[in-house]
């Protein structure tokens, strides 16, 4: 005899788990190439930024936050499991992840500042499900904080390529001296600076005689040498 618990007709399953559920929370190529994404001017050189700081394995995540001369603000990584990938936990997961590396830009009203996503993953670099639910993830963690959707960006073994775009490259090889990163890392742009410490006062002397007539035997110049004149010793008679 066994005994367990079923439940309830009434409860369905989460959201997430419902396959056409997720089906809906993810972007495919036209759809993502018709969303207005920016291009970047300079992919190869943020990708070859962000793999150094991050040293990502599979299955990271890193978010960048950049200005708009394409400047690194802010960035993190993280790992996310992608078994059952579904773009409102990458959502959830990305938007954590920004409040703690940046302020929002939700005052504004046009976002100045260009969130990118680079996910390094195995196989090739054309499109997946999981790319999908990433870039629905994205775009929907940039609305809520303000930031303008960037780039997504596929990091395979070998390759990166830049999704819903024809650049694409050779992935950036570490130096022999790094060593890989043991765990995510989050970073941010800190701007740091030292203030000058000023001058301690000099204490006042009061100005009296005596400590007149020492300055001015200090300050008057001595004569020696060859040229100078010999003092006279004059004595008085008694």
């Amino acid at each position: 005899m066994t005994f367990g618990f079923a439940p309830p007709p009434h409860v369905s399953p989460p959201a997430s788990a419902d396959p056409a559920a997720r089906l809906g929370r993810m972007l495919e190529p036209a759809e993502w190439a018709s969303a207005g994404i920016p291009l970047l001017r300079n992919p190869r050189e943020v990708v070859a930024g962000l793999h150094d700081r991050h040293r990502p394995g599979p299955s990271t995540a890193i978010v960048a936050v950049l200005d708009p001369q394409e400047r690194l603000t802010a960035s993190a990584s993280f790992t996310e499991s992608a078994a059952a990938p579904d773009g409102w936990e990458f959502r959830n997961a990305l938007l954590a992840h920004l409040r703690r590396v940046t302020p929002h830009d939700l005052r504004l009203r046009a976002p100045v500042r260009t969130a990118v996503l680079l996910y390094c993953r195995e196989g090739e670099p054309r499109w997946t499900e999981t790319d999908g639910a990433w870039m629905w993830g994205l775009r929907d963690a940039c609305t809520l904080h303000g930031l303008r959707c960037g780039a997504y960006i596929a990091l395979t073994p070998d390759r990166w390529q830049v999704l819903g775009e024809g650049r694409g490259g050779r992935r950036p090889r570490p130096s022999p001296m790094d060593k890989p990163a043991t765990e995510p890392r989050r970073t941010g742009a800190v701007r740091m600076t030292a203030a000058r410490r000023p001058a301690a006062p000099r204490p006042d002397v009061p100005r009296t005689a005596a400590n007149l007539s020492v300055a001015q035997s200090r300050s008057a110049p001595r004569r020696t040498g060859g040229g100078a004149p010999e003092a006279h010793r004059h004595t008085a008679a008694r």
